[in-house]
């Protein structure tokens, strides 16, 4: 079973009341049942442990809060690869799709992985529209 590569725009919404977190996190849970293997870059860890930052020190969750997320984002991400790696393609795909190296590292993740990415990010499903990379993407609702 080829994995799934999530991006931080998915992830987000496991841990946040956002918009979507309520099928993001159906998204977990069957992916998890039917033991899809879930994987991101290592990037995500640091993008999650922003994010918690940014809502503890707005009074949106509590340090504990942001720490125990933090924490958990390896654990509940089967395997966090590592980015260097992934780097070159990330960059030739960032300088085709005019789109930043961040967002294309889990594309990348994707490609080596032979994977899908499944993401909430409408900037980048509407960067690879129409690309070979459309084939790797798709988004979190139609996970």
């Amino acid at each position: 079973m080829s994995p799934l590569v999530v991006d931080a725009s998915v992830v987000a919404k496991w841990y946040f009341d956002e918009p979507g977190c309520e099928e993001a996190r159906a998204f977990l849970a069957a992916a998890l049942a039917a033991g899809q293997p879930v994987v991101a870059p290592d990037l995500l860890a640091i993008e999650m442990a922003n994010l918690a930052w940014k809502k503890a020190r707005r009074g949106e969750v509590s340090a504990e809060q942001a720490s125990a997320i933090c924490r958990s984002v390896p654990e509940v991400v089967g395997a966090l690869l590592p980015s260097a790696p992934l780097l070159p393609a990330a960059l030739d795909a960032a300088l085709e799709l005019g789109h930043p190296v961040y967002d294309c590292l889990y594309l990348a993740a994707a490609e080596v992985e032979e994977g899908e990415l499944v993401t909430a990010d409408r900037r980048l499903l509407g960067a690879t529209a129409g690309t070979p990379w459309a084939a790797r993407v798709r988004c979190l609702g139609a996970a």
